[in-house]
């Protein structure tokens, strides 16, 4: 229709896609190299079950930010084939449902509703979860399909069923052209149930009230409800955006996109043009940003409503540019709405031929159309009006009942207050021994104050004496260190020099949980941490003798264990350090590693893991533990804690780990 203006699309497009390749891509690229992030559908893929396919779908509203809804409908088409072929009946109905969704989203009402509809025939075979999807899903598509009738049925179902006690018909009303009965039942409805704080909340509530009476011609009115709806959502996206919480922004935006398109449409109607087409044109862009390729209804008005602009102020190359053939009018009255501008175009141009052409087309359209839509109306508005009198009823019948439980505890009320009159004076009686009562329960308080004292006076005592006695017990470890150092110096045999100071090592590392004890203000745990950094310290200060230069990473923050695990941890680490220096690192290239972590859950459960980047174990490492003390002391260590110790060893050094509780 306008070839100019489409190769001058083509164009910009083609370019567009070019900077594309050579700019952002790579860009993009570079910061997939940092971080993956996975996609829904790949999450979607990754899982197990239908189970968890289902639930992941319908809580996953960005379903198809990164692949298209074609791409979801093919694997869902998969995973129910073979369902199917397992003759799963669980499985296949949970992907049957899936895929009505998938074809919602796709724009296909009939074939969703068909496949509801199958499913809807077994709704008392499937759960309150299953039921409220299926249903909620078949309203969308008879809202759709302007099907209201069958829509109040659902919602019936959905009442009866338990999923919402709250039925509504604001967006029925408004379906049918009663936007103030809509305004009514929707203030009624939902005002309520918006928090103060509840930004986004508030925001669609005031679009939802500028819908109705823009759609009801009162464009003024209209439009201050829009500029309050415009003001929540902005105060919205600077906390979202200070936040950094994409998932709300997204959402945020695309209503932002919405309210922005909704102000222009008001100013159309005002017919102030040069006002309407920024925050049109403001509009297209956010909601092409946002929504992901949803929202194209949104898209076609706006555009719609600019080329009336641009066509109003004479500006006919623009207001062709949003007339172009491209422009998707899926329903009647965007259609409508485009060959009635397109004849105002071709009017203005003096084409009167085209002009005509496009003033009939809209006649035929029309009167195909209205007998039919007229009497259809007219028996949707009679089935509404039923509906909501069954309903009236219902809560009248509710209100009756609610007011005769008021009467009863209204009279139960009467009765309790000539119980307590005849109480009260009983309670007087009882005052007096009362006030006895509480003057013994003074003297007895002071007596528990004394005895308290004392208590506590006594557990500082015993405090200090078990302090006294950890220092004790660690200055007797210190000694038989000392000894073993003295026998040391007196042996020749070096296999027997490396078991004494082995030995002494573990003597060490007892003695250090005494002393982290009794330098302790609570005696019962020793912070790990500060312990693991002192045992280090201590086996460093032997191997950096022979040159060893490594880094070591402790990772304990917070952990606090009692004696009992404290002493088969210090020893495990011992034996774990002590192996690092002296066999991992046989060339002291400065890039030696060790990294020891704890960890404990809020269920108490623990997690322990040593490594080091090493030569590793060497290959006869099974044979090894059978001979090896050390290996032998871990494992029975471990028994300890009651747990096993898993050794994992590789070409980068060796890992060993436990749980614990």
């Amino acid at each position: 229709m306008f070839p100019f203006t489409n190769m001058k699309k083509l164009l910009i497009k083609n370019i567009t896609v070019i900077l594309f390749c050579l700019v952002i891509a790579p860009f993009g690229s570079a910061q997939q190299k940092g971080k993956t992030v996975i996609s829904p559908f790949a999450e979607f893929q990754q899982l197990d079950s239908a189970e968890e396919r289902f639930n992941f779908f319908f809580n996953t509203t960005e379903r198809y930010t990164q692949n298209s809804t074609y791409d979801w409908l093919d694997e869902v088409n998969k995973y129910l084939n073979t369902a199917t072929q397992k003759q799963n009946v669980n499985e296949i109905v949970k992907y049957e449902l899936i895929r009505s969704r998938v074809y919602f989203d796709l724009g296909d009402y009939d074939k969703a509703l068909a496949i509801a509809k199958e499913l809807y025939t077994r709704v008392d075979d499937f759960d309150i979860y299953f039921n409220s999807k299926l249903l909620d899903l078949m309203d969308d598509n008879y809202g759709k399909l302007n099907m209201y009738p069958e829509q109040i049925e659902v919602r019936k179902k959905i009442h009866d069923l338990g999923i919402s006690d709250n039925v509504v018909f604001y967006d029925i009303y408004s379906n049918l052209g009663l936007y103030r009965t809509a305004m009514g039942d929707y203030i009624e409805k939902v005002k309520k149930n918006i928090e103060e704080n509840d930004f986004y909340g508030q925001a669609e509530y005031y679009n939802m009230l500028g819908n109705f009476l823009r759609l009801d011609n009162s464009s003024a009115t209209a439009l201050s409800n829009y500029k309050k709806a415009k003001s929540f959502i902005t105060v919205l996206l600077n906390d979202v955006t200070r936040q950094n919480e994409e998932s709300e922004k997204t959402k945020a935006g695309l209503l932002n996109g919405v309210i922005e398109g909704n102000i222009g449409k008001c100013y159309v109607q005002l017919k102030q043009y040069e006002d309407a087409i920024p925050y049109l044109e403001s509009a297209i862009a956010t909601i092409k940003e946002f929504g992901n390729g949803t929202l194209t209804s949104e898209t076609t008005e706006n555009s719609l409503a600019i080329s009336e602009c641009y066509l109003h102020l004479e500006d006919y190359a623009r207001a062709t540019d949003y007339l172009s053939d491209d422009l998707q009018t899926n329903s009647t009255e965007n259609l409508l709405q485009k060959n009635r501008l397109l004849s105002m175009y071709y009017d203005k141009t003096e084409d009167f031929k085209n002009a005509a052409f496009y003033l009939r087309r809209n006649l035929r359209i029309r009167d195909s159309i209205i007998g039919n839509e007229s009497e259809l109306r007219k028996q949707q508005l009679a089935t509404v009006m039923s509906e909501e009198r069954e309903l009236s009823k219902t809560m009248m019948a509710k209100q009756k009942l609610e007011i005769e439980k008021s009467r009863r505890e209204f009279d139960a009320q009467e009765r309790t207050s000539k119980l307590v009159l005849i109480s009260f004076f009983f309670t007087l009686l009882g005052f007096a021994g009362l006030v006895y009562a509480y003057l013994k329960s003074i003297k007895n308080q002071r007596l528990i104050a004394e005895q308290k004292y004392i208590i506590e006076n006594s557990l500082v005592e015993k405090d200090s004496l078990l302090k006294e006695i950890h220092h004790r017990v660690k200055n007797n470890l210190q000694m038989v260190s000392s000894l073993l150092s003295l026998q040391t110096k007196n042996t020749r045999s070096k296999a027997a020099i490396e078991a004494l100071e082995e030995g002494k090592s573990r003597v060490k590392a007892m003695a250090l949980i005494h002393q982290k004890l009794y330098q302790n203000e609570d005696l019962s745990v020793i912070e790990m941490q500060g312990y693991i950094e002192s045992l280090i310290n201590s086996v460093q200060s032997v191997y950096r003798k022979n040159g060893h230069n490594i880094a070591i990473e402790v990772d304990t923050e917070g952990v606090e264990l009692d004696i009992d695990r404290a002493i088969p941890f210090g020893l495990i680490l011992n034996e774990l350090v002590s192996n690092s220096f002296k066999y991992a690192f046989p060339v002291d290239d400065g890039k030696g590693k060790i990294h020891i972590i704890i960890k404990k859950s809020e269920s108490q459960e623990g997690f322990f893991e040593y490594s080091d980047n090493g030569i590793g174990l060497p290959e006869d490492s099974e044979d090894l533990s059978k001979s090896s003390m050390g290996i032998r002391l871990m494992n029975r260590l471990a028994n300890q804690l009651q747990t096993t110790l898993n050794v994992d060893s590789g070409v980068s050094g060796v890992r060993y780990w436990f749980n614990f509780k």
